[in-house]
């Protein structure tokens, strides 16, 4: 389905891979790309090894491992436990920069004012240099990067981009709950590993509860129509 104006919509559902290969248009236009997964996935950073997940424990948990083609860490992908929204801003466009440590900024800035309207009062852009955990080159939410959204000292919605001549796309991740344990159960780590991580990423990320998917995609796009 996709819905028209300054930042059309197109919604789509399915599975994590069939998503992550969308190319981005050339040219490239303005869009929001809002894309619900029906199976729970972890999403690979672009230079993370296939290894770093056990492939028997996926399997046996039915999880898809995919990789995508921004950076980062590992993202945990589950019906329900996150919405999951893409923002492409062609290279001509006036909130394009060239600093990739910069050029989140003004997305997360609307993503900080789209939850104030839904009344988190406390979210606020991290707008400060690269927070590196000892975890963080693992899982994505054990950092913090330019342009992603804190609740207190949680980060609630994680940021990443991928750039092109023609544009780039950010994929954004608001989560609804945290809960590090699914996606660390299927990491390529020795149980007690596995259960230590579990125990130091327990505060790393919060999420925005019941809150309808359709009520976020809707405050995100009422902050992106606010400015030309």
């Amino acid at each position: 389905m996709t819905i028209g104006g300054r930042w059309p919509v197109a919604r789509y559902a399915g599975s994590a891979t069939e998503f992550h290969e969308r190319a981005i248009p050339e040219p490239a236009a303005r869009a929001v790309w809002w894309f619900e997964v029906t199976r729970a996935a972890i999403a690979l950073g672009s230079t993370q090894r296939w290894d770093v997940v056990d492939p028997v424990a996926a399997a046996a948990a039915d999880v898809e491992v995919v990789r995508r083609r921004s950076g980062g860490g590992a993202v945990w992908l589950e019906p329900g436990a996150v919405t999951w929204i893409d923002v492409i801003l062609p290279h001509d466009d006036p909130r394009w920069t060239d600093d990739v440590s910069c050029a989140a900024l003004w997305l997360g800035t609307a993503w900080a004012g789209a939850l104030h309207d839904l009344g988190f009062r406390d979210a606020r852009v991290h707008d400060g240099p690269m927070v590196r955990t000892p975890h963080s080159g693992l899982v994505c939410f054990a950092g913090l990067a330019p342009g992603e959204v804190v609740l207190g000292d949680a980060k609630v919605v994680g940021i990443s981009q991928r750039r092109t001549r023609a544009g780039a796309r950010f994929q954004c991740a608001v989560l609804h709950r945290w809960d590090p344990e699914p996606l660390v159960a299927v990491l390529a780590l020795p149980a007690a590993e596995r259960h230590a991580l579990v125990v130091e990423l327990a505060d790393a990320g919060t999420g925005l509860g019941a809150v309808a998917p359709e009520a976020i995609v809707g405050a995100l796009l009422a902050r992106l129509r606010l400015h030309p």
